[in-house]
């Protein structure tokens, strides 16, 4: 990997006793928050695990702001990167490890024992009895706790990049759709007596959205709301993604709306050099997310054929096969490896290697999108910081010296390589298609004539 040197800055942070009481009392709700949440985990029958549990994510939340606030607003933009290298969280060091198995348990409780999660789920009982009007359940449990991610590290990378308005808009875009598109309106939905539905996830992410028994349950329950529903659905996936990614590449979706990229940008963020930069790790991916895709197409083919068929030419096969991509890549990849997986592999894993949607969305940019990554080669310094921070792997640098765009699949368009190169190298742009692969004039030595 390419160390930064930027990264490994030993620059002293000013501090005040103002900064260290703020700082301090962060971490003193964080402890009593953490303490609470454990309370009402394993001890909910002899505290109330409302008062204990939503007191204690409540604490969490405000202490997490303080000690964020005050970690970042303190250091200059230039410094936000100081130390990344030598933390032990983020280089897979030890608490990297502990944090990694925490979530990955989390995960597995989650998907297969939720049973355990009973106190913590009876905690959050009066937020879904306010929101969706019925009993809370461990999905809205994760609900609570993945939005709750998305914006207190939304507002670590507001501070973190606030020098840049394409990253301060783009963090604020995330935290606006999590929030409004995928906790708050699905929960309205349901409150209303609606069917539970969120806007901001399409075929093939949300691939049993266009399953002919959820466009049948949506239609027959919804009313003219179901019917609207599918044809936001349908309409979302196969015109409004390739025109978007026409013009903007797949970055509208992946860093500007998606749940999964949303987590990744921001409580991924402190994790994304460890992004795999390898050859080896390329080839992995594009042996991975292409099949995936082609599962997805393939099971939504043969659901939609037994259904005509009425269930005559396949029976319970294709059935099967959306089972099968449930289990192993619904919930083992995307979450149990996509989030648990942040500290030891980068903020980018299920995005980069199994989502479905980022395939789709990687095969019309590169071949169909205006969008690129300009080079200026000749004022490239080889310092390495685009390809360190680059979040899906790509060795960056290795363009920038050969003055070539970037035109991959992969790239999300979140834009860090271009925020953190020192000399004004990398641009996104979303210019004419016309020459789209022509790369930046560079000098070389044969063409330097000084004495003729």
């Amino acid at each position: 990997m390419h160390v930064s040197s930027v990264a490994i800055s030993d620059t002293p942070v000013h501090t005040t006793p103002a900064s260290t009481l703020l700082r301090t009392t962060g971490l003193l709700l964080i402890s009593l928050g953490l303490l609470g949440i454990l309370v009402a985990a394993v001890g909910s029958d002899a505290l109330s695990p409302v008062l204990t549990g939503l007191g204690g994510i409540a604490a969490f939340t405000v202490g997490s702001l303080l000690y964020i606030w005050e970690s970042r607003q303190s250091k200059s933009t230039a410094e936000q990167n100081n130390g990344i290298w030598k933390q032990d969280a983020t280089t897979r060091g030890a608490s990297a490890w502990v944090i990694g198995f925490v979530l990955t348990g989390f995960y597995v409780l989650l998907y297969w024992f939720p049973y355990t999660l009973e106190g913590l789920i009876q905690a959050v009982e009066p937020l879904s009895q306010g929101l969706r009007g019925r009993p809370a359940d461990q999905w809205f449990l994760y609900g609570t706790f993945y939005t709750l991610a998305v914006l207190i590290m939304g507002v670590f990378a507001l501070l973190k990049y606030r020098n840049n308005r394409y990253h301060i808009i783009r963090t604020l875009s995330v935290m606006f759709f999590q929030l409004g598109f995928a906790f708050l309106l699905p929960g309205l939905l349901l409150f209303l007596n609606k069917p539970e539905f969120y806007f901001s996830y399409f075929w093939p992410l949300k691939y049993d959205y266009l399953f002919p028994g959820t466009v049948g349950y949506l239609v027959e329950d919804g009313a003219a709301l179901g019917v609207f529903m599918v044809f936001w659905g349908a309409v979302a996936s196969f015109l409004a993604t390739p025109v978007l990614t026409y013009f903007y590449g797949k970055r509208w979706y992946c860093s500007w709306v998606c749940g999964c990229g949303g987590l990744a940008e921001t409580a991924g963020d402190p994790y994304r050099h460890l992004s795999d930069k390898s050859r080896a790790a390329w080839r992995w991916e594009v042996a991975i997310i292409y099949p995936i895709f082609g599962f997805i197409i393939l099971t939504t083919l043969l659901l939609w054929i037994n259904s005509w068929s009425g269930g005559s030419l396949l029976g319970s096969l294709s059935g099967g096969f959306a089972s099968t991509y449930g289990f192993f890549i619904g919930a083992i990849f995307s979450g149990v490896v996509g989030v648990g997986f942040y500290p030891i592999m980068g903020n980018r894993v299920w995005c980069r290697f199994g989502c479905p949607m980022a395939a789709y969305l990687g095969l019309l940019q590169k071949h169909f999108s205006r969008f690129r990554i300009t080079t200026n080669g000749g004022q490239c310094i080889s310092c390495g910081n685009c390809s360190t921070y680059c979040e899906m792997g790509i060795d960056v640098r290795w363009y920038a010296q050969q003055g070539e765009p970037i035109i991959r699949s992969s790239c999300v368009g979140c834009g860090i390589c271009a925020h953190v190169c020192p000399r004004g190298v990398l641009k996104l742009e979303n210019g004419p298609r016309d020459d789209r692969h022509a790369a930046s004039p560079l000098i070389r030595r044969e063409d330097l004539q000084i004495l003729n």
